[in-house]
Protein backbone atom coordinates (compact mmCIF):
# COMPACT_ATOMS: atom_id res chain seq x y z
CA UNK A 1 0.00 0.00 0.00
CA UNK A 2 2.81 2.41 0.74
CA UNK A 3 4.00 2.35 -2.90
CA UNK A 4 0.62 3.64 -4.06
CA UNK A 5 0.15 6.16 -1.28
CA UNK A 6 3.65 7.55 -1.87
CA UNK A 7 2.28 9.99 -4.47
CA UNK A 8 1.77 12.45 -1.59
CA UNK A 9 -1.22 14.61 -0.78
CA UNK A 10 -4.56 14.00 -2.49
CA UNK A 11 -5.08 17.80 -2.83
CA UNK A 12 -3.32 18.11 -6.24
CA UNK A 13 -5.52 15.33 -7.60
CA UNK A 14 -8.68 17.00 -6.29
CA UNK A 15 -7.53 20.26 -7.85
CA UNK A 16 -6.96 18.49 -11.17
CA UNK A 17 -10.49 17.07 -11.03
CA UNK A 18 -12.01 20.45 -10.19
CA UNK A 19 -10.16 22.08 -13.10
CA UNK A 20 -11.93 20.00 -15.77
CA UNK A 21 -14.63 21.64 -17.88
CA UNK A 22 -17.53 19.73 -16.37
CA UNK A 23 -20.08 21.48 -18.58
CA UNK A 24 -18.26 20.07 -21.61
CA UNK A 25 -18.03 16.63 -20.02
CA UNK A 26 -21.74 16.62 -19.18
CA UNK A 27 -22.63 17.66 -22.74
CA UNK A 28 -20.51 14.87 -24.24
CA UNK A 29 -22.02 12.31 -21.88
CA UNK A 30 -25.49 13.46 -22.94
CA UNK A 31 -24.56 13.36 -26.62
CA UNK A 32 -22.47 10.18 -26.87
CA UNK A 33 -22.60 8.39 -23.52
CA UNK A 34 -18.88 8.96 -22.91
CA UNK A 35 -16.38 11.77 -22.33
CA UNK A 36 -12.59 11.90 -22.01
CA UNK A 37 -10.87 13.46 -18.98
CA UNK A 38 -7.44 14.21 -20.40
CA UNK A 39 -4.40 13.55 -18.21
CA UNK A 40 -6.39 12.82 -15.07
CA UNK A 41 -3.37 10.98 -13.63
CA UNK A 42 0.31 11.75 -14.08
CA UNK A 43 2.64 9.09 -15.55
CA UNK A 44 4.26 8.67 -12.12
CA UNK A 45 0.93 7.86 -10.46
CA UNK A 46 0.00 5.52 -13.34
CA UNK A 47 3.26 3.63 -12.87
CA UNK A 48 2.73 3.32 -9.10
CA UNK A 49 -0.74 1.92 -9.63
CA UNK A 50 0.55 -0.60 -12.15
CA UNK A 51 3.24 -1.72 -9.72
CA UNK A 52 0.56 -2.18 -7.06
CA UNK A 53 -1.01 -5.01 -9.06
CA UNK A 54 1.39 -7.47 -7.39
CA UNK A 55 0.55 -6.22 -3.87
CA UNK A 56 -1.88 -8.95 -2.89
CA UNK A 57 -2.91 -7.35 0.40
CA UNK A 58 -4.57 -4.47 -1.47
CA UNK A 59 -7.13 -6.72 -3.17
CA UNK A 60 -10.13 -8.81 -2.17
CA UNK A 61 -10.48 -10.96 -5.31
CA UNK A 62 -8.64 -11.88 -8.52
CA UNK A 63 -10.55 -12.87 -11.67
CA UNK A 64 -9.09 -14.68 -14.68
CA UNK A 65 -11.41 -13.70 -17.52
CA UNK A 66 -11.09 -16.85 -19.61
CA UNK A 67 -12.47 -19.01 -16.78
CA UNK A 68 -15.78 -17.11 -16.96
CA UNK A 69 -15.90 -16.45 -20.74
CA UNK A 70 -15.39 -12.73 -20.08
CA UNK A 71 -12.51 -12.55 -22.58
CA UNK A 72 -8.79 -12.93 -21.89
CA UNK A 73 -6.70 -11.19 -19.27
CA UNK A 74 -7.31 -10.71 -15.56
CA UNK A 75 -8.33 -8.15 -12.99
CA UNK A 76 -8.36 -7.63 -9.23
CA UNK A 77 -10.92 -5.85 -7.05
CA UNK A 78 -9.50 -3.61 -4.35
CA UNK A 79 -10.36 -4.31 -0.73
CA UNK A 80 -11.48 -1.69 1.78
CA UNK A 81 -9.96 0.65 2.81
CA UNK A 82 -9.20 1.75 -0.73
CA UNK A 83 -5.62 2.96 -1.25
CA UNK A 84 -4.72 6.37 -2.60
CA UNK A 85 -5.29 7.66 -5.19
CA UNK A 86 -8.22 5.28 -5.75
CA UNK A 87 -10.19 6.54 -2.74
CA UNK A 88 -9.73 10.18 -3.72
CA UNK A 89 -10.70 9.56 -7.34
CA UNK A 90 -13.88 7.79 -6.31
CA UNK A 91 -14.93 10.39 -3.75
CA UNK A 92 -14.04 13.45 -5.85
CA UNK A 93 -15.43 12.29 -9.20
CA UNK A 94 -18.77 11.06 -7.85
CA UNK A 95 -20.28 14.49 -6.96
CA UNK A 96 -19.25 15.87 -10.35
CA UNK A 97 -21.22 13.11 -12.08
CA UNK A 98 -24.30 13.20 -9.83
CA UNK A 99 -26.03 16.02 -11.77
CA UNK A 100 -25.77 14.01 -14.99
CA UNK A 101 -26.97 10.84 -13.25
CA UNK A 102 -30.01 12.55 -11.73
CA UNK A 103 -30.89 14.34 -14.95
CA UNK A 104 -30.78 11.07 -16.84
CA UNK A 105 -33.06 9.42 -14.27
CA UNK A 106 -35.51 12.29 -14.54
CA UNK A 107 -35.84 12.26 -18.33
CA UNK A 108 -36.03 8.44 -18.39
CA UNK A 109 -38.81 8.64 -15.77
CA UNK A 110 -36.93 6.59 -13.22
CA UNK A 111 -37.77 7.17 -9.56
CA UNK A 112 -34.26 6.78 -8.16
CA UNK A 113 -32.10 9.79 -7.40
CA UNK A 114 -28.53 9.97 -6.13
CA UNK A 115 -27.30 11.94 -3.11
CA UNK A 116 -24.55 14.56 -3.52
CA UNK A 117 -21.94 12.68 -1.45
CA UNK A 118 -20.46 9.25 -2.20
CA UNK A 119 -20.56 8.12 1.45
CA UNK A 120 -24.33 8.61 1.57
CA UNK A 121 -24.82 6.61 -1.61
CA UNK A 122 -22.57 3.80 -0.35
CA UNK A 123 -24.59 3.62 2.87
CA UNK A 124 -27.63 2.97 0.69
CA UNK A 125 -25.73 0.22 -1.13
CA UNK A 126 -24.56 -1.38 2.10
CA UNK A 127 -28.05 -1.40 3.65
CA UNK A 128 -29.17 -3.37 0.58
CA UNK A 129 -26.38 -5.93 1.03
CA UNK A 130 -24.02 -4.39 -1.55
CA UNK A 131 -20.93 -4.00 0.64
CA UNK A 132 -18.02 -5.29 -1.46
CA UNK A 133 -15.84 -2.60 -3.07
CA UNK A 134 -15.81 -2.54 -6.86
CA UNK A 135 -12.82 -0.36 -7.96
CA UNK A 136 -10.38 -2.61 -9.78
CA UNK A 137 -7.12 -2.94 -11.69
CA UNK A 138 -7.15 -4.79 -15.01
CA UNK A 139 -4.14 -6.34 -16.76
CA UNK A 140 -4.01 -7.44 -20.40
CA UNK A 141 -1.19 -9.13 -22.28
CA UNK A 142 -0.76 -10.10 -25.95
CA UNK A 143 -3.99 -11.47 -27.49
CA UNK A 144 -6.02 -10.47 -24.41
CA UNK A 145 -9.34 -8.63 -24.70
CA UNK A 146 -12.47 -7.82 -22.70
CA UNK A 147 -15.87 -8.83 -24.05
CA UNK A 148 -18.65 -6.26 -24.21
CA UNK A 149 -20.34 -6.12 -20.81
CA UNK A 150 -21.99 -4.02 -18.09
CA UNK A 151 -20.79 -3.62 -14.48
CA UNK A 152 -24.10 -3.77 -12.60
CA UNK A 153 -23.42 -5.82 -9.42
CA UNK A 154 -26.78 -5.36 -7.66
CA UNK A 155 -30.01 -3.40 -7.30
CA UNK A 156 -28.33 -0.04 -6.65
CA UNK A 157 -26.37 1.05 -9.72
CA UNK A 158 -24.80 4.46 -10.25
CA UNK A 159 -25.29 5.10 -13.99
CA UNK A 160 -21.75 6.33 -14.76
CA UNK A 161 -18.26 4.94 -14.23
CA UNK A 162 -14.63 5.78 -15.03
CA UNK A 163 -11.75 3.88 -16.65
CA UNK A 164 -8.21 5.29 -16.54
CA UNK A 165 -5.54 4.01 -18.94
CA UNK A 166 -2.35 3.37 -16.94
CA UNK A 167 -0.10 2.23 -19.81
CA UNK A 168 1.28 4.19 -22.77
CA UNK A 169 -0.22 3.12 -26.13
CA UNK A 170 2.28 2.83 -28.95
CA UNK A 171 5.16 2.44 -26.50
CA UNK A 172 4.06 -0.17 -23.98
CA UNK A 173 1.29 -1.89 -25.94
CA UNK A 174 -0.45 -1.97 -29.32
CA UNK A 175 -4.17 -2.47 -29.89
CA UNK A 176 -6.37 -2.68 -26.81
CA UNK A 177 -8.75 0.16 -27.73
CA UNK A 178 -11.61 1.06 -25.40
CA UNK A 179 -14.88 0.24 -27.19
CA UNK A 180 -18.42 1.35 -26.36
CA UNK A 181 -21.55 0.11 -28.13
CA UNK A 182 -25.06 1.57 -28.07
CA UNK A 183 -28.19 -0.43 -28.84
CA UNK A 184 -30.90 2.03 -29.81
CA UNK A 185 -34.54 0.86 -29.97
CA UNK A 186 -35.42 -0.64 -33.37
CA UNK A 187 -32.07 0.48 -34.80
CA UNK A 188 -28.71 -1.15 -35.43
CA UNK A 189 -25.99 -0.83 -32.79
CA UNK A 190 -23.55 2.07 -32.89
CA UNK A 191 -19.87 1.62 -31.96
CA UNK A 192 -17.61 4.26 -30.39
CA UNK A 193 -13.84 3.66 -30.17
CA UNK A 194 -12.33 6.05 -27.61
CA UNK A 195 -8.63 6.92 -28.14
CA UNK A 196 -6.79 7.30 -24.82
CA UNK A 197 -3.26 8.25 -23.78
CA UNK A 198 -1.54 7.19 -20.59
CA UNK A 199 -3.28 8.95 -17.70
CA UNK A 200 -6.44 9.75 -19.69
CA UNK A 201 -9.76 8.65 -18.26
CA UNK A 202 -13.05 7.96 -19.97
CA UNK A 203 -16.35 8.52 -18.18
CA UNK A 204 -19.16 6.46 -19.65
CA UNK A 205 -22.63 5.06 -19.07
CA UNK A 206 -22.83 1.81 -17.14
CA UNK A 207 -26.14 0.50 -18.45
CA UNK A 208 -28.34 3.01 -20.28
CA UNK A 209 -28.66 6.69 -21.08
CA UNK A 210 -31.44 8.89 -22.48
CA UNK A 211 -31.47 10.00 -26.09
CA UNK A 212 -33.82 12.52 -27.63
CA UNK A 213 -35.82 10.95 -30.45
CA UNK A 214 -38.52 12.21 -32.78
CA UNK A 215 -41.18 11.02 -30.33
CA UNK A 216 -39.51 12.12 -27.13
CA UNK A 217 -36.88 10.55 -24.91
CA UNK A 218 -35.84 6.94 -25.40
CA UNK A 219 -33.46 4.68 -23.49
CA UNK A 220 -30.24 3.58 -25.16
CA UNK A 221 -28.48 0.47 -23.83
CA UNK A 222 -24.68 0.52 -23.64
CA UNK A 223 -21.94 -2.06 -23.24
CA UNK A 224 -18.21 -1.54 -23.04
CA UNK A 225 -15.11 -3.63 -23.64
CA UNK A 226 -11.49 -3.65 -24.82
CA UNK A 227 -10.33 -4.82 -28.24
CA UNK A 228 -7.50 -7.34 -28.70
CA UNK A 229 -4.10 -6.30 -27.41
CA UNK A 230 -1.75 -7.08 -30.27
CA UNK A 231 1.48 -6.73 -28.28
CA UNK A 232 2.80 -5.54 -24.92
CA UNK A 233 0.93 -5.14 -21.66
CA UNK A 234 -2.03 -2.84 -20.91
CA UNK A 235 -3.17 -1.81 -17.40
CA UNK A 236 -6.40 -0.01 -16.55
CA UNK A 237 -7.88 1.40 -13.34
CA UNK A 238 -11.66 1.06 -13.13
CA UNK A 239 -13.69 3.30 -10.81
CA UNK A 240 -17.20 1.97 -10.22
CA UNK A 241 -19.23 3.97 -7.72
CA UNK A 242 -21.74 1.37 -6.50
CA UNK A 243 -20.56 -1.56 -4.38
CA UNK A 244 -21.31 -5.21 -5.12
CA UNK A 245 -23.64 -7.71 -3.45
Amino acid sequence: MSSVAAQGSADPLRARIEAFDWSRIAAELDDRGCAVLSQLLTPAVCNRLRAAYSAGALFRRRVVMARHNYGRGEYQYFAYPLPEPVATLRAALYPRLVPVANRWCEVMRLERRFPPALDTFLERCHRAGQARPTPLLLRYGPEDYNCLHQDLYGEHVFPLQIAVLLSAPGREFEGGEFVLTEQRPRMQSRVEVVPLRQGDAVAFAVNERPEQGTRGWRRVKLRHGVSRVRSGERYTLGIIFHDAA
